[in-house]
């Protein structure tokens, strides 16, 4: 597959005990392999604003993270505070999964509409957490992305109790087609990994793994 992996790449830290170092150091590593994005929660945006000026390397921050669970209100808030205050370039929300799985459909996309519009023209991808769901709530969640005018369907927060499939990926594309697109997220250890959900159809990786990803590529794009 004739690709350039590492723009496809959000070079991810989440992790709850991530310090300053860390996070340059991330910046770092992004701006050496010219990755898509960085992806960080909220509170790091501008230390990620400083290191990567100018460096074309984008600004990811993640809202209502990892569960979802929040009120509408607080993630329509995060999201805006993060975008468009703070300065991130795009967003990664996590739905409200207990919502899905009830059947209200309207309350998702109501918290999707209220983020998108907090953002305005800014990337906004949707965090289902397919783990969690039945096939069919996959397709719900996805149609509810679609019809919240979302960027991006994402596979999974990493922090549950699965990541993402080649399965989940194919049924995705399948669902959204050319109206939106797909990210992957959470198990994605290897450059094999990760060429297999890009031809399933992910056009977005996320991973804490890039700088191994592009070790086992064989680049140096510095």
């Amino acid at each position: 597959m004739d690709i350039e992996l590492n723009r496809y790449i959000d070079h991810t830290l989440l992790k709850p005990d991530a310090t300053e170092a860390d996070i340059v150091k991330l910046c770092d590593e992004a701006k050496k392999y010219n990755f898509a994005a960085v992806c960080v929660n909220s509170c790091w945006i501008p230390v990620c604003r400083r290191e990567l000026e100018n460096s074309g390397v984008r600004i990811c921050a993640v809202i209502g993270f990892p569960l979802g669970a929040v009120a509408t209100e607080i993630k329509g808030f995060e999201a805006f505070e993060a975008a468009v205050k703070m300065g991130a370039d795009e967003v990664d929300m996590v739905i409200n999964i207990g919502k899905l799985k009830d059947g209200d459909d309207e309350y998702v996309k109501k918290e999707i509409k209220d983020c998108k519009y907090a953002i305005g023209h800014k990337i906004l991808k949707v965090i289902i957490e397919t783990c969690l769901l039945t096939d069919e709530e996959k397709v719900r969640a996805c149609k509810d992305a679609m019809a919240s005018d979302a960027d991006f369907v994402k596979t999974s927060t990493g922090f549950s109790t699965g990541g993402a499939t080649l399965e989940d990926v194919k049924l995705m594309k399948e669902t959204v087609g050319d109206k939106c697109r797909v990210k992957a997220a959470g198990g994605v250890r290897s450059r094999e990994d990760a060429l297999a959900m890009i031809a399933a159809g992910a056009e977005r990786i996320g991973t804490s793994r890039g700088v191994q990803l592009m070790e086992e590529e064989g680049k140096n794009l510095s």
